[in-house]
């Protein structure tokens, strides 16, 4: 019997045992796509943070997910991927999650697989959310031509294709995580795609990734990344706040006082941390697995058990059009994220900015970083 070769000729698929076997170009492919372990540090990085036991935590984020992608761009079969993920400790599989979905996305765009779908419908459902994150990691390495290729249809699955948005977030995440001057310092702009038939949605979807990975830059430091979101001009500031918000609660890295003065520091953008803290808090009881840090930080940014916030997501989920229409220039998940800051700013006392001390608020803002280290190859 003839074995053909895969869609782009990297990997073979051997009919008898019916795995994808990779080739030596497939192991190339995979040393030139994965970075090292040591390179997404946050001193690799060159990013300010300190080492500290929190800046470790949050380091075996981006760990997790090279694990993952390691393990999707060389893989012999989807059912060898999902136990190597089932070994991730749970706090951390989501991470790997979007890794392995990242690697089959590049694979499936490159080629005519069904890799990524088969994984979403499949053992990573709980893990969606992160999921469609990974595949806007993909994007950041896929040419634009090939972005209408990396979104599986998973018609009939919860959030699909409204939560899709994520992909766009992940993509500004990445961005800010391996390219900081270009998109964090200089605060550059990437040219509109029409994500969904919403052009002029996709740079507030990327402003919710970078703020994401502001919290990583900074290393979960409340001060110091408030004052990096503040650098932006303030038509960004409301979508990064909302990206800031996500990672603290999902991610962690941050004891309660930390996020006392986070929710401090947010001033009028209250609304916007809380909202990002409620989809992260949805995110984790919909994987199943609720950390403990996740559970402080929903109490301290909106005032709700990780279970009521859950509720809370389902609940401003927007009725009557279809989820992937647009209205008003808006697209539903859009709309879905301005229900629940609604119902923070409607519930008065929670929400209202803690008064700044005259010092503090008279003090000049602060000044551009200085000139980062070269990051480790």
């Amino acid at each position: 019997m003839t074995v053909p070769q895969d869609h782009g000729g990297t990997y073979i698929r051997d009919l008898r045992q019916g795995v994808i076997v990779p080739t030596t170009f497939g192991s190339l492919r995979r040393l030139v796509l994965t970075p090292s372990l040591a390179s997404v540090t946050f001193a690799g990085r060159g990013f300010p943070a300190d080492p500290t036991e929190t800046t470790e935590r949050l380091e075996a984020v981006p760990r997790a997910v090279v694990c993952g992608f390691e393990w999707g761009i060389d893989s012999r079969s989807q059912w060898e991927v999902e136990r190597r993920l089932a070994l991730v400790d749970p706090e951390q599989r989501g991470f790997a999650y979007e890794g392995a979905t990242m690697a089959f996305t590049v694979l499936d765009a490159m080629g005519r697989g069904r890799r990524t779908r088969d994984l979403l419908t499949g053992s990573g459902q709980p893990h969606i959310f992160l999921a469609y994150i990974g595949i806007g990691f993909a994007m950041a390495r896929l040419p634009r031509p090939l972005w209408s290729k990396v979104l599986p249809d998973l018609t009939g699955t919860p959030y699909h294709p409204t939560m899709s948005w994520l992909a766009v977030d992940g993509y500004g995440f990445d961005l800010a995580y391996f390219h900081t001057r270009r998109w964090v310092d200089e605060q550059r702009r990437p040219k509109p795609y029409p994500w969904q038939g919403a052009p002029e949605y996709f740079q507030r979807a990327v402003d919710q990734g970078i703020g994401r990975a502001l919290w990583f830059i900074h290393g979960g430091s409340p001060r110091q990344v408030a004052a990096a979101v503040r650098r932006f001009g303030p038509d960004r500031q409301a979508d990064l706040w909302g990206g800031v918000g996500l990672a603290s609660t999902f991610a962690g890295g941050s004891p309660a006082e930390g996020l006392a003065v986070l929710c401090d520091e947010a001033g009028p953008y209250r609304a916007e941390l809380a909202q990002g803290s409620v989809f992260a808090s949805k995110a984790r009881a919909y994987a199943g697995h609720v950390p403990g840090h996740t559970e402080a930080a929903s109490t301290a940014l909106t005032g709700l058990s990780v279970e009521a916030a859950a509720k809370l997501a389902d609940d401003c989920v927007p009725d009557g059009a279809p989820a992937a229409a647009v209205a008003g220039g808006l697209p539903p998940y859009e709309l879905w994220r301005a229900n629940v800051r609604a119902h923070f700013r409607d519930t008065g006392d929670l929400l209202r900015p803690a008064p700044r001390p005259a010092a503090q608020a008279a003090a000049p803002r602060p000044e551009a970083p200085a000139k980062r280290p070269r990051p480790q190859k």
